[in-house]
């Protein structure tokens, strides 16, 4: 293969030294020239150059000098100092404020240079690859966006529909008019909406940056188990939340976390319990918001205990998407939270999460 084009520019108001340098490296690169720094900058205007080099002192402006007034312009040649003296202030300077890559001392070593000017040019590859890298995570990421944007109205918007066709043939009595087909295709149609949500709540939590509300939980779970509860009238609920004090947080994510423990607590109920019980504590300080909520449902077997968080397990006793404790965890590990489950077949289970007060 052959080696790439390495275009470098030479700035020096001395001419002995450009053709010193021109005469050194003609094999290895393509060499531009320029006896000032106006010059080098018509170069630049018109030349896509990979490397620059500049020397330090020149009558009409220094080296550092003319590197600052490109940072903005050209920004992407790597740059390369050379000063035939030491000039500490200046380099602190330069590296501050010019985007130097390296300085060397004059006279040259000519193998110093060559690696320097290989290693700025690695350096300036990395640079526009990133920048490529980018572009291209951006398109996607607009790309993700409008396919999300697509689940979340184009899809959802007809299965609302369906579900509230359902509703309608119940409030006419009808449902059982055409044997199980009618639930049959409820089913399906929860199931799916279900899905649906989870995926819109994992997208959200995963793009969007903590916010800081004032949250009431109060109101917040009562909303919730009004929500969730509306589905399943055999569920009791015992709710009982402290808080006297203001407490900020992530309005989204604290809504995800919740409902979904709830939402667990209801559906993974045993069939066969007469007392089907969910218990929500919550405490309210100025550091920090305990939650606890219990059931008396299926438990979890110990083995699984350390596996439910993870993204996509499902356990043979417990139906459903796989996401929901998985949407907890990383919701919670956003804002700072953390999580607790204790659990067996007897009891049932109970979550113990903790939310820092952003108050």
């Amino acid at each position: 293969m052959n080696n790439p084009t390495v275009r470098v520019l030479y700035i020096d108001d001395e001419e002995n030294n450009l053709q010193a340098f021109r005469a050194s490296f003609r094999r290895q690169y393509e060499i531009y020239t320029a006896i000032s720094a106006a010059e080098g900058l018509k170069i630049l205007q018109n030349i896509d150059i990979h490397v620059i080099l500049a020397d330090q002192k020149m009558p009409n402006t220094t080296g550092v000098e003319f590197f600052k007034s490109i940072v903005d312009t050209i920004p992407d040649p790597i740059r390369i100092l050379l000063t035939g003296y030491t000039d500490i202030e200046a380099l602190a300077d330069a590296i501050n404020h010019g985007d130097i890559y390296r300085y060397i001392t004059k006279p040259w070593n000519d193998l110093e240079l060559h690696n320097s000017i290989k290693n700025a040019y690695d350096a300036y590859k990395a640079k526009i690859d990133l920048r490529n890298k980018i572009t291209e995570l951006e398109k996607t990421n607009d790309e993700l966006n409008r396919f999300i944007y697509s689940i979340s109205h184009e899809l959802r918007a007809p299965l609302v529909s369906v579900i509230g066709i359902i509703n309608l043939v119940k409030m006419e009595g009808l449902y059982d008019s055409s044997g199980e087909y009618w639930g049959l295709i409820e089913t399906c149609s929860n199931k799916l909406d279900y899905y649906i949500q989870k995926t819109l709540q994992y997208y959200k939590n995963t793009k969007d940056i903590p916010d800081h509300s004032e949250i009431d939980f109060n109101k917040l779970v009562g909303e919730l188990v009004d929500l969730h509860g509306f589905s399943d009238k055999e569920t009791s609920f015992n709710v009982n939340i402290n808080q006297t004090t203001k407490f900020v947080g992530d309005a989204f994510r604290i809504e995800v976390i919740l409902s979904n423990l709830i939402s667990n607590a209801i559906k993974y109920q045993k069939t066969n319990e007469l007392n089907k019980t969910v218990n929500i504590e919550i405490d309210v300080n100025d550091f920090e918001a305990r939650v606890n909520i219990n059931d008396n449902g299926l438990g979890i077997l110990k083995e699984h205990l350390e596996k439910i968080f993870m993204q996509f397990f499902k356990s043979k006793m417990h139906h459903g998407s796989g996401l929901g404790l998985f949407i907890v965890k990383e919701a919670l590990t956003k804002i700072n939270g953390t999580i607790n489950v204790s659990s067996n077949i007897e009891d049932g289970t109970t979550f113990k999460i903790t939310i820092p007060n952003a108050k």
